[in-house]
């Protein structure tokens, strides 16, 4: 491993403040981005370069923080090098830092591209990072896997056509479709006036969500929900007043969206404030890290969430053969911090890119590498992935989606449990959402 292994993503406290001084001192100190290098102890034939943008600074860094420690298990795995048709191969892992910045991700995958000639490009976390890397993979003909996205805003806001896709880039995570039916099967479990209040920001995400055709309002609609839509606003707002008001004068019983972290702090807190009270909050992106959930102080409690991954989940890495628990606590004992969702989608794109190259016929041709991965039909951590099958399109593989509510832990200050698993009765749930107390 390189001078830089060490480093360790950031994700500690979410306030504005602490994120913008966290992502300047990364960045000042030169190790917003690092490489981490797997050296050959062995005849190589070749190096294999891999690269991975993540946005380990800036409010979307809570999705990278458990980044450093899965490249550190898999430069372990890889220490010995991958076999690809006989021969050995040594393998660099190049990391960039998106700074959860559109353009920065842009950027960085262009360097990588360029540069560092790498010959598979992954990268995780939102549409702000994954769809300019994709795109930067696309116009310049080089395989890249992707996850930690909805589909939708991965596949349609970079342009994709159902009855073509893309020609390079493969995306593995879930839907919209399945978000909704595990919110509503949660809500639908409560007594409600069925009053949704949305905070749908402009972004990437924010825009699937509230897309009168593709996202929220037409299911909703459908089942009865009456949605009250105050409009989209800017990320890192520091006033949700208006949205309150509306909520408030609505007798909204249910609040969904998907804020970036800090920004649901800021609402939940001026919620609080102002006597905006729900039965039920269940929120994407934002309640998906207990760093999250502590930066709520004692808000938290009863609050919900779409969960991708626990260490209950019934599944086993194909790289390192740990199942979902073992890995969750490896991270634990490695860290000393809660486990979070990302650690198994991070190593499930390690798992994909190693089965994939082991099955390319010429890792030297980008076409070669890309066609291993169009043919993937891998058991991992996060499940089945499974292109040209497992999926709406060719470029789409679905993973499994349950429901998860935080209560007080035992152990932790918040506890996830899985309260909603009719989309996947083999993940064990946990009991019922109970209402916000």
């Amino acid at each position: 491993m390189g001078k830089n292994s060490k480093t360790k993503a950031t994700g500690g406290g979410l306030s504005r403040r602490t994120l913008l001084q966290a992502t300047g001192t990364l960045a000042a100190s030169g190790l917003a981005t690092s490489v981490f290098r797997t050296g050959p102890a062995f005849a190589a034939s070749s190096t294999i370069k891999l690269g991975f943008v993540s946005p380990r600074t800036g409010p979307l860094a809570p999705f990278a923080e458990a980044d450093a420690f899965v490249i550190e298990a898999v430069n372990a795995l890889f220490k010995t090098g991958l076999d690809v048709g006989g021969k050995k191969h040594a393998v660099e892992i190049i990391v960039k830092d998106s700074q959860s910045n559109p353009n920065r991700a842009a950027e960085v995958a262009s360097d990588l591209i360029l540069k560092d000639e790498v010959a598979l490009m992954l990268v995780s976390s939102t549409p702000e990072t994954t769809n300019p890397v994709g795109d930067q993979c696309e116009v310049n003909g080089v395989p890249c896997i992707s996850t930690v996205a909805p589909w939708q805003p991965w596949f349609f806001t970079r342009g994709g056509k159902p009855e073509t896709g893309f020609e390079w880039t493969y995306h593995f995570f879930w839907g919209l479709e399945d978000i909704i039916q595990v919110f509503t099967d949660m809500w639908g479990s409560l007594d409600t006036n069925k009053t949704v209040g949305a905070i749908w920001p402009n972004d990437g995400d924010g825009n699937a969500w509230g897309d009168p055709k593709l996202g929220f309002p037409p299911v909703l609609g459908k089942q009865g929900y009456r949605i009250v839509d105050p409009g989209r606003y800017q990320n890192l707002s520091d006033d949700f007043s208006a949205h309150i008001g509306e909520f408030k004068k609505n007798n909204v019983e249910i609040l969904t969206g998907v804020p970036i972290p800090p920004d649901f702090t800021t609402f939940w807190t001026q919620a609080a404030q102002q006597g905006f009270k729900p039965k039920i909050a269940s929120v994407g992106k934002a309640l998906l890290f207990p760093v999250a959930l502590e930066a709520l102080g004692d808000l938290g409690t009863g609050l919900s969430s779409e969960v991708w991954w626990t260490p209950s989940h019934p599944f086993a890495s194909s790289l390192s053969k740990q199942s979902s628990a073992e890995l969750a606590a490896a991270f634990e004992k490695s860290t000393g911090k809660q486990w979070t969702q990302p650690i198994g989608f991070a190593h499930a794109l390690f798992e994909i890119a190693a089965d994939a190259l082991k099955r390319a016929g010429d890792i030297t041709k980008p076409a070669s590498v890309r066609d291993a991965v169009a043919a993937t039909d891998l058991d991992t951590i996060v499940g089945k992935v499974k292109w040209g099958g497992g999926g709406p399109f060719k470029n789409v593989a679905k993973t499994p989606l349950v429901g998860g509510q935080w209560r007080r832990g035992k152990t932790h200050k918040y506890d996830l449990a899985v309260v909603s698993n009719t989309m996947a009765p083999n993940i064990p749930a946990e009991g019922k959402l109970e209402p916000i107390a």
